[in-house]
């Protein structure tokens, strides 16, 4: 991903947390420490070059080295990396490092349990715009590290006609149509929440549909009305229990909003070593 990205998300939370005046305190700028960053869950890894660069903006001398990639499956007592260098630097960096890195491991570890449960369907899973705000880069990262799909980065890169935009413009046709009208290169996806959208929709062509909050019931009848002649793509209301039977209906895409709106962060600790007596 974009290094500046990075830079810009560590770079703010470290404005948020510093100066340490505990650690300045305690410790000479002199002092040289190692610590190490232990797994004390199982799940999916995610955010390391984070963490990185948490520590080398607070000091550049600080050295990083990963044990485990981005991706990696991690288990409880696995040394995921090592950080070297000034005392004061790696307890000044330690509760960003390990913020950013326990989110973006929790997604990664949620994806790939939404992932593992579609195996075998067509079914792609993707996420969505429910994202931390400031830290959509690094949410949506995390996914892709979970072996999830990223949806729209932001409401500038696809046309997404949800119900709002209809129901002021007066119809899905009208809608699609002034969008079309602008002659702009983004795709262009629309939501429809019944047979009857469904049905006004394909005679569009849109490059994509989401079938909002649909039973199964109707997203079978959906794709069998769509023939593929358009992806689809079901939304709304999908949790582990019931998205293998969302993805045996047929559908291309399922978007899940829950893979970073409600993030439980994976258990990581960083442990310095004891200085010698």
């Amino acid at each position: 991903m974009d290094p500046r990205e990075i830079d810009l998300i560590v770079r703010r939370a470290l404005d948020e947390d510093l100066p340490d005046i505990t650690s300045e305190a305690i410790f000479d700028a002199a002092d040289q420490g190692v610590a190490r960053f232990m797994a004390k869950a199982a799940g999916i890894l995610a955010g390391l070059r984070f963490a990185e660069a948490t520590f080398k903006t607070i000091q550049p001398m600080v050295s990083f080295t990963a044990r485990k990639n981005d991706g990696d499956s991690i288990h409880p007592g696995e040394v995921i990396a090592d950080v070297e260098g000034p005392v004061i630097a790696l307890l000044s960096g330690e509760r960003t490092a390990l913020n950013l890195l326990q989110r973006a491991s929790g997604i990664a570890t949620t994806t790939r349990r939404y992932v593992d449960a579609v195996r075998g369907t067509n079914a792609k899973i993707y996420d969505t715009r429910k994202t931390a705000p400031g830290l959509r880069a690094l949410d949506k990262y995390a996914v892709r590290c979970g072996g999830g799909e990223n949806h729209r980065t932001g409401l500038f890169d696809m046309f997404l006609i949800k119900n709002n935009h209809v129901d002021r413009a007066g119809s899905i046709t009208a809608a699609v149509e002034r969008i079309r009208q602008r002659r702009m290169p983004q795709k262009i996806m629309v939501e429809v929440r019944n047979t009857a959208e469904l049905e006004e929709t394909l005679t569009l062509r849109p490059d994509f549909i989401l079938l909002d909050n649909m039973k199964p019931s109707e997203l079978r009848a959906a794709v069998a009305r769509a023939a593929g002649s358009v992806p689809l793509e079901a939304s709304g209301g999908i949790t582990l229990e019931n998205v293998r039977e969302v993805a045996e209906t047929g559908v291309d895409r399922i978007s899940v909003g829950a893979l970073t709106h409600s993030v439980k962060a994976l258990d990581i600790s960083m442990r310095i070593e004891r200085a010698s007596p």
